[in-house]
């Protein structure tokens, strides 16, 4: 199952990750097999894009109402001070504008193309190993191109909370190009 998941180009970035212990073989395994998704399409979706090496998850039902469409979450690593999820948008699929409490938030890009935005300031794409800090306390929204699957990894400081707010103007994001 795990040869399933890591693509040649993600063996390398996997190996490292497994090697700093942020997740397990194991984990990953478990993670696919236990997945309420149709993994093995989404999975050859995003690999048809360059690549995935981050297990896919679960559907993100409880944060679905703060989303556009479907997103799937998958947790890989929390506890020591810091929590590590892997987060796949499907197509068109955004979030809603929010605010992070007690944590900035880290994305990088692993596959396909994004965007996001942080309030006051222009949308901004995002490519896999685009790498964007947000401060704490600062509103802002990310997700999946309208046209394309994608995937970032989230890193935050355990025990940050999210303030959800309004959904961005669908207008606005239609017209980003």
């Amino acid at each position: 199952m795990l040869q399933k998941i890591i693509s040649k180009a993600g063996k390398s970035l996997m190996a490292g990750v497994l090697a700093a212990g942020l997740i397990s073989a194991a984990g990953v395994e478990a993670a696919a097999s236990e997945a309420d998704v149709p993994v093995q399409e989404i999975t050859q979706a995003i690999e048809g894009m360059g690549h995935t090496v981050f297990p896919i998850g679960k559907d993100n039902v409880a944060y679905e109402q703060y989303f556009t469409g479907k997103s799937y979450l998958a947790p890989l690593a929390s506890g020591q001070g810091i929590g590590l999820s892997n987060v796949t948008f499907a197509p068109g699929t955004i979030n809603h504008w929010h605010i992070h409490h007690k944590s900035c938030q880290v994305l990088v890009g692993l596959s396909g193309t994004g965007w996001y935005q942080i309030w006051g300031q222009e949308p901004q794409k995002m490519m896999p190993g685009v790498t964007v800090t947000i401060p704490e306390g600062v509103k802002h929204w990310h997700g999946a191109a309208p046209d394309s699957w994608f995937q970032h990894l989230s890193i935050m400081q355990d025990g940050a909370g999210t303030e959800w707010l309004e959904p961005v103007d669908e207008a606005a994001y239609k017209a980003l190009k």
